[in-house]
């Protein structure tokens, strides 16, 4: 893996990785261009968002509605990049940046980890532009996400791009999305054949595991997520080989 990825594999593994960029209630916020700088100044790797305009940019943005955010209505997907790029983000200078944008900020600074949202089953568009946005990046990136389809988009067209599965145990309300059978596959981790990533992205709530630990020792890297305190990194990093955290200086 060092022999196809480089610089990317190594810094898979350290440093810890700014989940949404190092944002802070009293500072940037999430997924700005202040908080990838704040990041790359602390030395620490970028976890961010991407999502599709209607007139097919791929923007940083995480929920797929902008109020939490912006305090705007409608949905990303709704509006295009000249439009988005004229809201604040949490009431701050900030604006919604696109990829590209964040990319050109960072360069070489840090890793960044690109979580790629999508619906699940509707793949091609926002893997396509953000792999032709990779193209002009020098800089060590993955990709990572929910949608094993969306990874094996990436492993069929792409295959030397790095790639990392998100998964987490799919119980309560952020699971309602999927049916119950797949549910139970995913959180068994059944879809790591579908998705054939190159590391884990695994929520706390499946760490430890006995079939993470499994993957782990055929060479398959885990990183958990999203580590909120010191305390809760001690309780899986024996299991782990990196963390995406927030809220502290990890």
């Amino acid at each position: 893996m060092r022999e196809l990825f480089g610089e990317a594999w190594e810094r898979l593994f350290d440093p810890p990785i700014a989940h949404r960029g190092l944002w802070a209630a009293k500072g940037p916020p999430e997924n700005s261009l202040g908080a990838f700088q704040a990041a790359c100044t602390s030395g620490y790797g970028i976890e961010l968002d991407v999502q599709l305009t209607s007139d097919g940019e791929a923007v940083v943005f995480h929920d797929s509605k902008l109020t939490r955010m912006t305090g705007v209505e409608g949905r990303v997907a709704d509006h295009t990049v000249a439009d988005l790029g004229k809201l604040h983000l949490a009431g701050t200078d900030e604006t919604i940046p696109t990829l590209a944008e964040a990319l050109t900020l960072v360069g070489h600074k840090a890793m960044v980890h690109i979580e790629i949202k999508i619906p699940y089953g509707e793949v091609g568009p926002l893997e396509r532009r953000v792999h032709e946005i990779l193209i002009d990046h020098s800089g060590p990136t993955s990709v990572i996400g929910f949608n094993p389809y969306s990874h094996a988009w990436f492993a069929e067209h792409h295959p030397t791009v790095l790639r990392g599965l998100n998964s987490y145990s799919y119980v309560g309300g952020d699971a309602r999305h999927l049916a119950p059978e797949l549910r139970k596959q995913y959180a068994d981790l059944r879809h790591v054949a579908i998705a054939k990533p190159h590391f884990l992205a695994l929520g706390l709530d499946m760490l430890p595991s006995a079939k993470a630990d499994t993957f782990r020792k055929r060479g398959m890297p885990i990183i958990a997520w999203t580590v909120g305190e010191p305390r809760e990194w001690d309780a899986v990093r024996d299991h782990c080989d990196n963390l995406i955290f927030e809220g502290f200086a990890a």
